[in-house]
């Protein structure tokens, strides 16, 4: 996809000139969520434009390259590594971590940490967003995920089943062309219309996942009253494999970018790379980068990058929002910029969960709910090490690609969290930093060299096992984001203020989740070396057992929706109760979070929007017409975009 773009072009659009336009629709941020809006309603005929807080490097081949070159570069492989630091629009790391000290916001970071609870809340703010390093899980939540308060006195329920959603999951997993087998998803009340199969063919075991399979398959479990069977279960992908061509009733699926191993600039099929995350070498995995392209072809979405939003203005007295403030930098390394507005007929936030409301609660827009801004949610990860005894091809293959999904839903939610439990193919890497760690320490402590240290890495990495728990967290109240005028940016942009803390609930969930390690650790013959350190930022007890919590960047909740103005943000559409024409999208309206990576979730939940706002617009107005797909293009380049 990206092949079609002259190296060095990017699609951007004059700020002065696109101040001049009266938009369908301006939509803040270019991740999934905001270029799946921008190209649905592209395609209705609708005048887009779209505010993109970081560079617009990654819309040709020339600067999805340049991210590769910086990843390889980076000495720390961090999530954000591959991506240029702009100061005007920063970033938040998961090294910028701290230990809270009570009353003392640690603002070292981005995010303002107030705690009680520090964590390492991370997303990229580039174009196609948290997708350019996400692992590409892309799991359907449970239908009892919908009804959490109803079923087990925990949560919230969704204004939406998970029936309301099911179409719309169905054609989140076309975009992004996910690959899987339905007889492998369907479980857990998870259904599926008769005659649908993915897009793609599953993508195989590792053979990690494989060896941790002839022992864990079949492992009986019972947990307040239920037995399970625990089986290891490929996950859907959001990365090229090979396409169904029982797809579409028979018509088949072609995936965004070419499957021929000739071509791997424009993503071709997975190549098993482990550093997939935190970016693709060969650009099989998805990312909303593939999305914008088409809607930057269809000539009615207009870009401006490098512009962070800054200010929503609402005309006081119908509530209806009138345009978006915001500042362009020219430079990435200066805080020189230009103050203007983008006017529209719709406004959509698109950002993530915790962008949205930051932008909100900074243009003093808090919501007749009180509610903006909080029950934050992200899942919390327990990890677990251990070695195994034999040889086991890890660091084979991506980062997760089968797991243990059997206790993600059941009666004992009334009483714990429910979790998924993730096999990692990348080894000790995200507990203990291996292979760099492993290395330094054959060398430093075991004062090995040559051939001896060659056999001893791999002895020692090919047979480590990491499961990765990922604890569901419900909503709270007082997890919540925050700005204050004490803490801005390089732009005069309020940064969040973050507080959070893991509740009893989560936390019980964990504690179970270490126990099934310990077991699963046995029935494989594994040597546990599995240590909580105190001294971790994320070091939290229950019951007089301390362990390391990690966050899994899966945010949401920050403007929930439901079906009451008073007990909610958003509508079921994700339309402000407070401001008719504001569409706040994304994972910030999920109520509950459940077990699954929230990205498809979110894709399906902006799709479904869409529905919701070309009504609106239909009702209200016809469509401003464009008289050429590239008025108002401009690239920096100087050379000309198709």
């Amino acid at each position: 996809m990206y092949a079609k773009f002259p190296k060095g072009a990017a699609h951007r659009t004059d700020p002065g000139a696109a101040a001049e336009v009266l938009y369908d629709a301006v939509v803040v941020g270019g991740g999934i969520s905001g270029a799946l809006v921008a190209l649905r309603l592209s395609e209705a005929g609708r005048k887009v434009l779209l505010l993109e807080a970081g560079p617009a490097e990654d819309l040709t081949l020339r600067g999805y390259e340049r991210y590769l070159d910086r990843f390889y570069s980076a000495i720390s492989k961090d999530n954000q590594a591959p991506y240029p630091a702009v100061a005007n629009a920063p970033m938040p790391r998961g090294t910028d971590a701290r230990r809270i000290t009570p009353g003392a916001p640690d603002a070292s970071s981005y995010i303002v940490q107030s705690g009680p609870f520090a964590t390492d809340t991370t997303y990229t703010r580039v174009l196609g967003g948290t997708t350019m390093h996400w692992e590409g899980k892309a799991l359907r939540m449970l239908p009892e995920d919908f009804r959490m308060r109803t079923l087990y006195g925990e949560g919230a329920d969704w204004p939406l089943t998970y029936e309301d959603l099911a179409p719309y999951y169905s054609e989140a997993e076309r975009e992004i062309g996910v690959s899987a087998d339905v007889e492998d998803q369907a479980y857990l009340g998870i259904g599926f219309d008769e005659d649908y199969v993915f897009p793609m063919k599953g993508l195989p075991l590792s053979y990690l996942d494989r060896t941790v399979a002839k022992d864990v398959d079949g492992m009986p479990v019972d947990l307040d009253g239920e037995h399970r069977e625990l089986r290891v279960r490929p996950f859907p992908q959001g990365r090229n494999g090979i396409p169904n061509p029982a797809y579409d009733g028979g018509r088949g699926y072609v995936p965004r970018g070419a499957v021929s191993a000739y071509q791997v600039e424009v993503g071709e099929r997975c190549q098993g790379n482990n550093n997939c995350v935190p970016i693709c070498p060969v650009q099989a995995k998805y990312n909303a980068g593939k999305t914008l392209a088409l809607a930057l072809q269809s000539g009615r979405v207009d870009l401006v990058a490098q512009a962070v939003a800054h200010k929503v203005h609402v005309d006081e007295s119908t509530g209806r929002v009138t345009e978006i403030e915001y500042r362009r930098y020219d430079r990435p390394d200066s805080p020189g910029h230009t103050t203007m507005r983008a006017r529209g007929r719709l406004f959509v936030l698109a950002a993530n969960a915790v962008e949205n409301p930051r932008l909100m609660l900074a243009s003093g827009l808090r919501g007749s709910s009180g509610l903006m801004g909080r029950n934050f949610m992200d899942h919390a990860y327990l990890l677990a090490w251990a070695l195994l005894p034999e040889v086991a091809g890890t660091f084979r293959g991506t980062i997760c690609t089968g797991g243990i999904t059997d206790l993600r839903g059941g009666r004992f939610r009334s009483r714990q969290a429910a979790f998924t439990v993730d096999i990692h193919n990348d080894g000790w890497g995200w507990a203990r930093g291996a292979p760099m760690t492993d290395l330094i320490g054959l060398v430093d402590s075991g004062g090995r060299y040559g051939e001896s240290l060659r056999q001893g890495l791999v002895d020692r990495v090919s047979r480590q096992l990491q499961l990765a728990f990922m604890v569901e967290v419900p909503a709270d109240p007082s997890n919540r984001v925050t700005v204050s005028p004490d803490f801005t940016d390089e732009l005069g942009n309020m940064r969040p203020v973050l507080s959070y803390n893991v509740p009893e609930y989560t936390m019980r969930g964990v504690a179970y989740a270490r126990q099934l390690s310990r077991r699963i650790f046995a029935r494989l013959g594994a040597e546990d070396h599995t240590a909580y350190d105190p001294e971790f930022w994320g070091y939290a007890v229950h019951d007089g057992e301390g362990y390391e919590i990690r966050g899994g960047n899966h945010l949401a909740g920050t403007h929930v929706m439901g079906r009451e103005p008073s007990t909610s943000v958003v509508d079921a559409d994700q339309r402000c109760w407070d401001h008719e024409n504001l569409y706040m999208v994304g994972g910030g309206s999920m109520p509950t979070v459940g077990t699954s990576n929230v990205t498809l979730t979110l894709a399906a939940l902006c799709l479904r929007s869409v529905r919701a706002m070309l009504a609106q617009l239909d009702s209200e107005t016809a469509p401003i017409e464009v008289t050429t797909g590239r008025d108002q293009a401009a690239t920096t380049s100087g050379e000309t975009a198709p």
